[in-house]
């Protein structure tokens, strides 16, 4: 919007102002609430959607459930089944340049040692979220093959900053152990971008005429939750961040004291699937497409963070 594009968004529930104010609050900050028009659609409707893209220019795809736990086969359905309903719609209509918000769940972190770039696919199938992630975006690149749609896919890594309306499992990264819920950390791999890096590098691959194919944002990689942590108390050396990293050999243990916990919280986080998976892999990404096509400037370590932080205050 800030840009000056006309915005058609969808939310579930219009009546629902946990859905609907914070997107509103966010169009007057950028004070272009008049070019924003919000619909109301699930994405497992395939009845509204034609209706709603109808003179659209473009279609930017990014509904999808972000959760570690849950209904799996919600997750699942509503990556898949969405994507069909939504892709389709878009052919049509006549829409042809579709922006595909996927993960690099979907990219992959095995083996261990190997720059994972565009080429590469998920093979661990452990987590509802990777599936739904993987196969979801296999099944857009079929449907714009079928259709002929100009489909280009945005693959990021855990999105950090501010702005959020409610938490996230990669934010919760660092608001968990903002609120001294991690005794220690792990060195868990992960790679991370900042939400704006995220909300420019859609833009831009609408914009971007020779742009095309998938895009991976992880500017920030082949780290690890514990480097992240204590990254983030070096920057608030009075947060409860812990200082303490369990080896990756002692994974077993926080396995255990995960299934032990879920007895009572009925959540599972690390199961021993997911446990080696970690072992196996690591978070080393190419994000080199993105910053030479899409010419993405992005956000540095210390910012991510400190937006992440402060959202939390």
């Amino acid at each position: 919007m800030s840009n000056g594009y006309h915005v058609k968004g969808s939310v579930r529930d219009l009546s629902d102002p946990n859905k609907v104010d914070h997107v509103i609050a966010h169009a007057k900050k950028l004070d272009c609430e008049q070019r924003l028009q919000l619909v109301e659609g699930n994405v497992l409707d395939s009845e509204c959607w034609a209706q709603h893209l109808a003179g659209c220019d473009g279609l930017f795809h990014t509904a999808t459930i972000y959760a570690t736990s849950g209904d799996g086969q919600l997750i699942i359905d509503t990556a898949n089944k969405g994507t069909d309903n939504v892709l389709k719609a878009a052919a049509e209509v006549g829409i042809k340049r579709v922006i595909y918000t996927s993960s690099v769940a979907a990219i992959g972190s095995e083996p261990k040692g190997k720059l994972k770039d565009h080429t590469c696919w998920q093979t661990n199938t452990s987590m509802p979220y990777v599936v739904a992630k993987t196969e979801s975006e296999r099944h857009a690149w079929k449907l714009a093959k079928q259709f002929d749609l100009d489909l280009r896919v945005i693959n990021p890594s855990g999105v950090l900053g501010g702005g959020f309306s409610r938490p996230t499992p990669s934010t919760e990264i660092i608001g968990d152990a903002l609120a001294g819920k991690f005794p220690m950390t792990m060195k868990i791999p992960m790679a991370f971008v900042h939400v704006k890096d995220v909300a420019i590098a859609h833009r831009r691959a609408f914009e971007v005429d020779e742009a095309s194919g998938r895009f991976i944002l992880a500017p920030h990689n082949n780290t690890t939750v514990a480097a992240l942590h204590k990254r983030t108390r070096e920057l608030y050396p009075k947060s409860k961040s812990p200082k303490l990293a369990l080896q990756n050999w002692m994974l077993p243990l926080a396995v255990f004291q995960d299934w032990v916990g879920a007895i009572f919280t009925k959540k599972r986080v690390l199961t021993r699937q997911i446990a080696k998976g970690i072992m196996r892999g690591d978070a080393d990404y190419d994000s080199t497409p993105a910053t030479e096509v899409l010419g993405i400037d992005w956000i540095d370590v210390d910012t991510t963070i400190k937006d992440t932080v402060e959202a939390y205050q």
